[in-house]
């Protein structure tokens, strides 16, 4: 009885394996890839650096610090790697503003970082002159719950894809059900939804859920077959001749015991 659920319970490639076809139990996304450049929000940190002739001004609005340190930071590698590393940041308020040195006061939420870059150079050319600013935004994360190694991680990049996304957190466990994927997402309105997506699908590379985003949640539950579940023939094979050899067992006990005894 327990050998039809046995094999039932086997973990093939179409559990585990990606980009395949659509079809056959496998999802099918239409084309609507659209990356959109992350907007700014109240409570995310902004690096920003300032290049401009004047050395004694390029000083004090980059805190004396190093090219390489800085850039180190940008990479958003380890925001401990340097303990005074958020002086060098700006934390936008619930109005939507950072206070910058000179300038004072600067309306940034809903721009993107190419816009604040450009809405910082206008301020700032009132001051000083020639002037270039860069903005990265801070400590950019994800995290990954379920299925896989839980955490929080950060985004080295601009782009991060589900697949890169998955790499960090070592990949989605053997028993992980990638047919039923979530995304916990937070719009820039507060309103927070859930994507839910088969990992598998090679539709995937041009649908809506293939860019992670800031603060995104990728949650992966696990297969319901997962007690039973087993990944190679040799542990069907094994597992069906140790519940053939457990009921011979059983018999054998039964009617020594208790069938013979019973007769005589």
């Amino acid at each position: 009885m327990l050998t039809p659920l046995l094999l039932g319970s086997c973990l093939t490639a179409k559990h585990v394996n990606y980009f395949q076809p659509a079809g056959d139990g496998i999802a099918s996304y239409p084309d609507t890839l659209d990356f959109e450049d992350y907007a700014i929000r109240p409570g995310d940190k902004l690096y920003i650096r300032v290049y401009t002739t004047n050395e004694e001004t390029y000083k004090v609005l980059n805190g004396l610090v190093s090219g390489s340190s800085s850039l180190n930071y940008m990479s958003n590698t380890n925001s401990n790697s340097n303990g005074n590393s958020d002086l060098y940041t700006y934390r936008v308020d619930t109005a939507g503003c950072i206070r910058y040195p000179m300038i004072d006061t600067v309306k940034v939420v809903g721009m993107t970082t190419r816009e604040a870059k450009y809405a910082l150079e206008e301020r700032l050319k009132s001051v000083i002159n020639p002037v270039s600013v860069i903005v990265m935004i801070s400590q950019r994360q994800f995290s990954v719950i379920g299925g896989a190694n839980t955490g929080r991680y950060f985004m080295k990049k601009e782009k991060v894809t589900i697949y890169e996304a998955l790499a960090m957190a070592g990949n989605a466990q053997e028993y992980a059900d990638r047919s039923k994927v979530r995304i916990i997402r937070t719009l820039p309105t507060g309103q927070t939804i859930v994507k839910k997506f088969d990992l598998r699908s090679a539709d995937i590379v041009n649908s809506e859920f293939y860019y992670v985003q800031p603060d995104d949640i990728i949650y992966i539950q696990m297969l319901n077959e997962q007690i039973f579940a087993m990944n190679s023939f040799a542990a069907v094979i094994s597992t069906v001749a140790a519940t053939l050899g457990f009921g011979v067992f059983i018999y054998s006990f039964v009617n020594t015991y208790l069938v013979q005894p019973f007769k005589k």
